[in-house]
Formats: structure tokens, sequence, C-alpha cells
């Protein structure tokens, strides 16, 4: 019997992972299958702020001699840039709430179905759809044939990192990672901040080219002439608010009124009550003043080893399941013996009848030499001098039993096959 492995050499949650997702730092941050479009994302965000300290922001911090004001616009677009980043490094290296697998299907889920006919046991049937109460709407949770669980209301599975997510909103490319449940609130905030960064960007860009305007460049030409960044800067942040600024609007819906981008999308022209739906207000304190739940996977921990059954189970079990079937075996290869023994002996009387009767002894010996075919292990050795002198009864069944031509190694009274002559 094999020894368990020691806790410290066993495998790790995460080296043993069947999702998609990659880990870093020994299991401690978890990323989606495309996590280098984070780095993607990371450089639309420090490059333009980069430019607008360098090229805007430091020739704006003398403008504003009282208070020395100017330093705080180049603060504060600092101080919203590491903001916008902490959320979206959040966001991106979390559980977004992946539900675990299942080794095997729930077995108190499976029946019998009622189709079959009266004879023939029922066919063993598994529901894949099942209806649970949210208050108080029936809602459909799904099966998943990956995972081997029943889905939890609002809980779907990725495809791209191949887990089932609860609250599924979306897979995000430019995060990297599923948006669920756990990282949902860290998604908004990124998104909105990142909106309030365009525009905080976009307005002092715009302000420097007022300055310029109002010195020594007195038309718009000359003065985006004079700083291309600020040209760029307004371009690139007009763009992207349009991105960003549409999602942070597009999600401040979905929060009012308790809906993810997935049934968003999806049940859209069902129109099926929202059965998650608890007030505009509710829903806003749901989402961002609700603790976050833990995960609910250790990533670091050795996997556990799971519970077997005794092997002297497993034995009585497979000694058990048989018997039903090797008792039907039994009966249709004595039902099919009877059978082949009716055909022969008609077929022996209609060959006498065409040849004018002839010598019925040597009939006899004829169908007594034929053999009897079986798939059974067991023979019936032929003994002729086992039963001198029979009994008159006896001797009456034994002379039956010899017009048929069958041959017994038992005394008539006990054959060696159970014939049933009552079911031909």
């Amino acid at each position: 019997m094999a020894q368990p492995q020691p806790q410290s050499q066993r495998q790790r949650v995460y080296e043993a992972w069947k999702g998609n997702n990659r880990f870093f730092f020994g299991g401690r941050l978890i990323f989606g299958p495309d996590a280098k479009s984070l780095l993607f994302s990371v450089a639309l965000i420090f490059v333009p702020v980069a430019v607008f300290c360098a090229f805007v922001a430091r020739h704006l911090r003398h403008q504003f001699p009282a208070y020395n004001a100017g330093y705080a616009i180049l603060a504060i677009a600092i101080v919203l840039a590491i903001y916008v980043l902490s959320l979206l490094s959040i966001t991106a290296a979390q559980d977004p709430g992946i539900v675990p697998r299942a080794s095997h299907p729930p077995e108190e889920e499976f029946h019998y179905d009622n189709l079959s006919l009266a004879d023939t046991p029922g066919r063993l049937v598994f529901p894949r759809v099942k209806d649970v109460m949210v208050n108080g709407v029936p809602v459909k949770v799904k099966y998943c044939e990956t995972c081997m669980v029943f889905r939890p209301p609002r809980c779907s599975h990725c495809s791209i990192c191949n887990n089932c997510v609860e609250r599924f909103d979306h897979h995000c490319p430019w995060v990297g990672q599923c948006i669920g449940k756990r990282n949902y609130r860290y998604f908004f905030l990124f998104v909105s901040s990142a909106s309030i960064l365009c525009i905080y960007v976009f307005a002092m860009s715009a302000l420097y080219i007022k300055i310029l305007m109002d010195g020594d460049y007195p038309t718009v030409w000359k003065a985006l002439k004079h700083s291309p960044a600020s040209l760029a800067l307004l371009i690139y942040c007009f763009i992207c608010l349009w991105f960003v600024g549409g999602l942070t609007g597009f999600h401040t819906y979905l929060i009012s009124t308790n809906q993810t981008t997935y049934e968003n999308f999806r049940y859209r022209a069902d129109g099926r009550p929202n059965a998650y739906d608890r007030g505009c207000m509710n829903n806003f304190l749901e989402v961002f003043y609700t603790k976050v739940p833990p995960s609910k996977h250790k990533f670091r921990e050795p996997i556990q080893e799971e519970a077997r059954a005794p092997p002297a189970n497993r034995a009585v079990e497979r000694e058990e399941e048989p018997v039903g079937a090797r008792t039907k075996v039994e009966d249709d290869l004595d039902i099919g013996g009877d059978l082949l023994k009716i055909s022969q002996r008609h077929n022996y009387d209609g060959i006498d009848i065409e040849m004018g009767g002839g010598d019925r002894n040597s009939r006899n010996e004829a169908v007594s030499n034929s053999k009897l075919i079986s798939k059974t292990d067991a023979q019936v050795p032929t003994v002729e001098d086992e039963v001198q002198h029979p009994s008159r009864g006896e001797r009456s069944r034994s002379s039956d039993l010899a017009s048929e031509g069958i041959t017994t190694s038992a005394p008539v009274s006990e054959p060696a096959f159970p014939f049933r002559r009552e079911a031909l």
C-alpha cells in the first residue's frame, strides 16, 4: 500500500489548476490567460501621464503663484495615475469569484425515468437544468459539463479562462481577467477613475493652450505649434473618454438596475422580471458597501486527497452486480436448448414420413449421436449403466426422453438441464 506523501511534497492547488489562468509569485497572484494585454493597458495610462507631467504640467507650476497652486496640478495628475494603476492591478490580479470544480457529477441528482417498459428497468438520467427560488422568483440554473456542478444563480462559464465565475459580468480583454463577484467593484472604480483622469488631462492641456494664446502666441495654431504635446494629449484624451466614459455610464446604469453585462445582452429581449433588483439605492449599496466575500480557493495549499472506498466493498459490488444478468443468460440458454431439440425432433419425423417409416431404432441411434451445442461451461457426460433397474415410472420417463434423442447423466427424476416444458 502506497504511503501518502508528506505535506511539503504534495502538489499545490495552483500547480494542478485545470483552468487557463496564470499564476505568479507562488500562487499569490492569479491572472487570466491573456495577462499580456495588461501591460498594454498600463502603457496606455502611464505614457500619456508621463507626457503630460513633462511637457504640460511642468510649465503650469508658476502660473498660479498664490499658495504655489501650480504644483498641485502636477501632484493631482500623479496621484490620479497611481490610483488608476492600483485599481487596474487589483482588478486583474485577484480571484474574480471562481466556483470550485467537482471531481464527479452530484450523485443526488441522478434518477430513473418512467418512460421504459414494465419488464425493463428505467434509464439513469441526469437533469441539465433545475429551478431555484430567488426573492420569490423561479430562476433556472444550468449544469456545467466542465466543472461538473450546478452553477449558482448569475454564474456563467467563461470560455477564455475555462472557469465558472459567480455573478459573471464579462471577460475584459483590457484587464486580462474575468469580471465577477469579487472584482466588479474595483473594475467600476478603475473605469470611472480613468474617465476622471482623461477629463483632468484634457482640461489641463486646454488650459495650457489658453495661457499660451494669452501670451506670445495669440492664435490657436501658433499655440498648438508651440506645444505639440498638448495637441496630442487633447486628441488622445478625447478618444479615450468616449471609451472609458461610455463604459462608466453603461455600468452605472447596470448597477442601478442590478444587472450584469452578460444578463443585459442575453436576456434583454426576453422581458423576464429581474429577480435581483432591490431598488436603485440598495443596488448601489450592495456593490460598494458590502464586504467582498473571501475566495473559495486556497491556491497555495497542498492538494487534499479524496477519501476512497475500501476495496472490499468494491469487490462485493462486482460480485453482486451480474447476478441478475447471469440468471437471465442461463434461462435463455435453457429455452434455446429446448427449441433446438424440438426442431431436431420434427426434422427427423419429417424424414421418416418421406422415406416411409424406416427403422425407428436406427433413427433413435442417429439422434442420440447428435450433439447439442451449448454456450455454457458445463458438459453433460453420458452414463448409460448408472441406473441398471429403474422403477416403472422412471423407465417410462427414460423411454420418453430416449425417443426424443436426449441422453441424461443423472437419474431421470433429476435431469441435468431444467427444461421448461410449460413455457413451450
